[in-house]
């Protein structure tokens, strides 16, 4: 399987091409760029324009980008107003988050990449028709847009009633679209395992995030490390199971005390594909 490394191990800091370089130079040979203001500034036309050059250039692949979760620079701590839900049921804020995530897709005008991994509304979210309807239509949308770019979306499973594996196939089988998916280790280890959830996404899946948790908390821990819960050896038989259908990608929370980050990283893949 392809190695595979998201920028969100170092989320909270500047992207730079020097640590893309760094990357590359690790032998990694896909990237997945994630969107957060402090990081990646989707709409900073100087950042994206600067990216386009260096990929031009380099070895290293963009093969997914992960479309904004917040409008501002903390996570969405400044306030409500700026957590991006695709799936809100008034119009006109539903109308103001498709065209936010559409300002993503346009990074493929300049940087191309394969897949936009998007959140199917946000954590905890209940789970309603009104809901569904509204995903519907906001997805629809999107779709179109991306496929003018070369992109696909990808849905991902995540902490709330609407983005479970079941509910992820049941909006598939309700609305009709289709939609491919991005399997997150973690999250399914949180929510019903990671067995259960793989078996039901499997024919759709297109992408991964592999990180630890102790089960209950999205701690995005290296896998393996401390305090980490998943049975590596028995997800890396799920996932081989497959082959060629997705690369093995990290999705890693930032350790401040380690000194050589990438180092780490690769010590992962290796111990993965032991398994």
């Amino acid at each position: 399987m392809d190695r595979a490394l998201s920028s969100h191990v170092i989320v909270n800091h500047r992207l730079t091409t020097s640590w893309l370089g760094k990357v590359e130079r690790a032998g990694i040979s896909a990237i997945e760029l994630f969107c957060a203001k402090q990081h990646l500034d989707w709409r900073n036309s100087s950042q994206i324009a600067d990216l386009g050059a260096w990929f031009g250039d380099s070895e290293l692949k963009l093969h997914s980008l992960h479309s904004p979760m917040y409008t501002d620079e903390y996570w969405g701590r400044s306030g409500p107003d700026t957590h991006i839900n695709i799936t809100e049921h008034k119009k006109a804020d539903r109308i103001k988050w498709v065209d936010e995530v559409k300002r993503a897709l346009e990074v493929a005008e300049t940087v191309p990449f394969r897949y936009l991994i998007q959140h199917l509304g946000v954590n905890d979210q209940e789970f309603s028709e009104r809901t569904v309807d509204a995903a519907f239509s906001s997805l629809d949308e999107l779709n179109v847009f991306a496929r003018q770019r070369g992109v696909e979306i990808l849905l991902e499973n995540i902490r709330n009633e609407l983005a479970s594996a079941e509910r992820l196939r049941q909006f598939n089988d309700m609305t009709h679209l289709n939609m491919n998916f991005v399997f997150d280790a973690g999250h399914a280890h949180i929510v019903a395992g990671v067995e259960h959830e793989f078996e039901i996404m499997a024919p759709r899946i297109r992408s991964l995030h592999l990180h630890d948790n102790n089960g209950t908390d999205d701690q995005h821990l290296f896998p393996q490390s401390k305090g980490g819960t998943i049975d590596w050896k028995r997800t890396m038989e799920l996932l081989k199971s497959r082959p060629g259908q997705y690369p093995l990608l990290l999705e890693l929370r930032e350790v401040p005390e380690m000194e050589h980050p990438l180092d780490e990283v690769v010590k992962v893949f290796d111990n993965l594909e032991a398994l």
